[in-house]
């Protein structure tokens, strides 16, 4: 064996036996587990599905108590918390969101031999075309009377549930055709039979679908007027997210720390307002720092100037480690007008996505765009995108202790690039008022996030009052509040995720004045130790990074604020 060979198989040891802790074979398993599972019960709204994956988290929730929790290392112990939460959370969404299956399954109560058609077809049973094509004649004709009834039943009593019940009925019709198509063309027998009673079949399922879809008393708004259709989460749900999150607060208690910061906000921004001149009108000051927008053309490179000026920022004041290959590695490309619509300002990770207007926007997006992506506002963003943030989080994520990247929490994510919004308004980053101006815009930004995404939650403001609230309260342009609206409520985000900006920010600003202030960690020492232990609830990163012994059965506590 070469010996640069033998070197790097020696490192790949060390990496595996440093960050691969008791519970990793288990983790991996668990994950292989689901995935397999998930590709095989094709069907999620099926109780085959439910029934099947309850049964993954209750195994491997007894599979835990099983563990010998008290011989492991500091390490398994927190993974094996982590591993249990996780776990413990996905149960209870799952059983609540099986609860709400049952409540409109009977919609597809003629659906068994379709369900037995395409369970079979995973193991390629051939099936009795005749007899198949008979079947499928008989289903349809018991769902064109399913169809007849329901058009004189009573309506359901909110749109959420009508959509609900059009899905089960889809998602039949699409495991009903994905096993159509396997035989159909391969098997000359079921495709002379079959092809006209599929082709019935599914326009019927379409046609049902399409019914339940609107099949709902308008006793809550689906639409409130601003074309945004969101679903609300409602206070129980909201709770126990915090729960599992380890945020020992409630829904009320967050809100008024919301306004508590957005009130600090506000009298940071009338003294940088002061100081340009405007007086205590810190809109104008606003004003101002939006139109020190930069021409059609440049703006990339100085966003890439940006990211330079935070790198060598954090390096000249010896924050933290950055490896070189991190510096090396992100890049940049720009953001098509149509996702502008949802993402107004930055996206990022290994890939800094650039917000700047494009020839076949109006004139009035693209002033908004240029005029919401000015210079003073993005330098506050930019670092939140790359390094430190999102980027030398997914960089570090990718090397440390990898097995925990299913543990993904917006609260670490979100609340880390959050935090060096703090951190450095502390160190003096912002240069001038502009400057300061444009990270207060998006510090006020986080803490409206918090009221108006809660508000929403608990069915105290709708997206109209969302995005008004963004325009009067924040200073943002209309068509840029309009997509960060769309983007809270519409998108892939969980009902917490917006709030966990600044929450997850003032837990790791209360955790770094903690172990800093104390004495037992450099910051440099703190900002490594942090980016190296990859997703989870940042109480438990506490822990480990104090060193306790965590109980097998822990229980949060961590009032942070």
């Amino acid at each position: 064996m070469k010996k640069p060979l033998l070197i790097l198989l020696l490192t790949i040891s060390v990496c595996i036996s440093t960050f691969a802790t008791e519970l990793y074979p288990s983790i991996m398993s668990y994950q292989a587990d689901r995935t397999a599972l998930n590709r095989k019960y094709n069907n999620s709204l099926s109780d085959e599905y439910f029934q099947r994956m309850d049964r993954l988290y209750k195994d491997w929730l007894k599979a835990l108590e099983n563990m010998p929790y008290e011989t492991y290392s500091a390490d398994g112990k927190l993974d094996y918390q982590i591993f249990k939460n996780y776990l413990e959370k996905e149960s209870y969404f799952h059983s609540a969101a099986y609860e709400e299956y049952k409540a409109v399954k009977d919609v597809v109560d003629f659906a068994g031999p379709l369900e037995k058609f395409y369970q079979t077809r995973r193991m390629a049973v051939k099936p009795n075309a005749q007899e198949l094509a008979a079947t499928f004649t008989q289903v349809e004709k018991a769902i064109k009377t399913k169809w007849e009834l329901s058009k004189k039943a009573k309506k359901y009593n909110s749109w959420q549930t009508a959509e609900l019940a059009a899905q089960v009925v889809e998602a039949m019709r699409k495991s009903t055709e994905e096993a159509y198509n396997f035989y159909y063309d391969y098997d000359p027998e079921f495709t002379w039979w079959m092809k006209e009673p599929m082709k019935s079949l599914d326009e019927s399922l379409k046609g049902y679908a399409d019914f339940l879809n609107n099949h709902f008393e308008n006793t809550v708004v689906k639409d409130d007027g601003s074309g945004i259709i969101g679903k609300i989460s409602g206070k129980v749900a909201i709770e126990k997210e915090l729960a599992y999150n380890m945020i020992p607060y409630t829904a009320e208690e967050l809100l008024k720390e919301g306004e508590k910061q957005y009130a600090w906000c506000e009298r940071e921004m009338i003294k940088a307002s002061n100081e340009l001149g405007f007086g205590n009108d810190w809109k104008a000051a606003l004003e101002h720092v939006k139109n020190t927008y930069v021409p059609e053309g440049e703006w990339p490179q100085m966003v890439a100037e940006m990211a330079e000026e935070a790198i060598a920022f954090l390096e000249d004041n010896d924050l933290m480690t950055v490896p070189e290959m991190a510096k090396e590695t992100w890049r940049t490309t720009m953001m098509s007008a149509e996702r502008q619509k949802v993402s107004p300002f930055f996206l990022g990770g290994e890939t800094i996505i650039i917000s700047y207007p494009t020839s076949e926007m109006s004139h009035e997006d693209k002033m908004m765009s240029m005029r919401g992506n000015n210079p003073h506002f993005s330098r506050a963003t930019v670092q939140h995108e790359l390094i430190p943030g999102h980027h030398m989080q997914q960089f570090m994520n990718q090397r440390h202790f990898p097995h925990r990247r299913i543990f993904n929490t917006p609260f670490w994510v979100e609340g880390w690039t959050l935090y060096w919004e703090f951190n450095l308004w502390d160190k003096g980053f912002p240069r001038n008022a502009e400057d300061r101006i444009g990270m207060l815009f998006w510090r006020m930004h986080r803490a409206a996030r918090i009221v108006f995404s809660l508000n929403y939650h608990l069915g105290n403001m709708t997206p109209q009052e969302c995005i008004d609230f963004l325009v009067d309260k924040v200073g943002h342009e209309r068509a840029n509040a309009e997509a960060e609206v769309r983007r809270s409520f519409e998108g892939s985000y969980g009902p917490l995720y917006q709030l966990a900006y600044m929450i997850g920010g003032l837990q790791v600003y209360s955790l770094k004045n903690e172990m800093v202030q104390s004495g037992k960690m450099t910051e440099k020492e703190f900002h490594d130790f942090f980016i190296s232990q990859n997703y989870m609830p940042i109480e438990l990163l506490r822990a480990r990074m104090k060193g306790e012994d965590l109980p097998r059965n822990f229980k949060s506590n961590w009032r942070f604020l």
